[in-house]
C-alpha cells in the first residue's frame, strides 16, 4: 500500500510540475503584455475584477503550487531531515492547506467583484 501511495505522489508532483510550467509562462506573458501595453497594476486589476476566467486561471494555480510545494517539503523532510514517513505526512498536509489557503485569498483579492 505504502509504494502506491507514494508512486501516486510520484505522480502528482510531476503533473503540478507540468502544470506548473504552463501557469508561469501564461503568468509572465499577460504580464509583459500589461507593461508593454502600458497599464498600470490599477488598470490590470480593474480587467480582472468579476472575471471567472482569471479566478479559475488562478485558482488553479494555486492548487498545482500547494501540491506541489507540499509534497516537495515532505520529501526534504524525510530524506534530508530524517524525518518519518507520518510526520512529514503532517508537514505535507498543513503545508498544503496553508498555502492553499493563502493562495485562496489572493486569488479572491484579484478577482473579487
Amino acid at each position: 500500500m505504502s509504494a502506491r501511495r507514494e508512486a501516486r505522489l510520484w505522480v502528482v508532483q510531476r503533473a503540478s510540475a507540468a502544470l506548473l510550467a504552463f501557469c508561469v509562462a501564461v503568468h509572465l506573458v499577460t504580464i509583459v503584455y500589461a507593461v508593454r501595453g502600458g497599464l498600470s497594476a490599477a488598470e490590470v486589476l480593474s480587467r480582472t475584477r468579476g472575471n471567472f476566467a482569471w479566478m479559475a486561471f488562478y485558482a488553479l494555480f494555486v492548487f498545482a503550487a500547494a501540491a506541489h510545494g507540499s509534497i516537495g517539503l515532505r520529501t526534504v523532510a524525510m530524506e534530508w531531515l530524517g524525518w518519518k514517513k507520518s510526520t512529514a505526512d503532517l508537514l505535507m498536509w498543513f503545508a498544503a492547506s496553508g498555502l492553499a489557503g493563502l493562495g485562496a485569498q489572493a486569488v479572491y483579492a484579484v478577482v473579487r467583484p
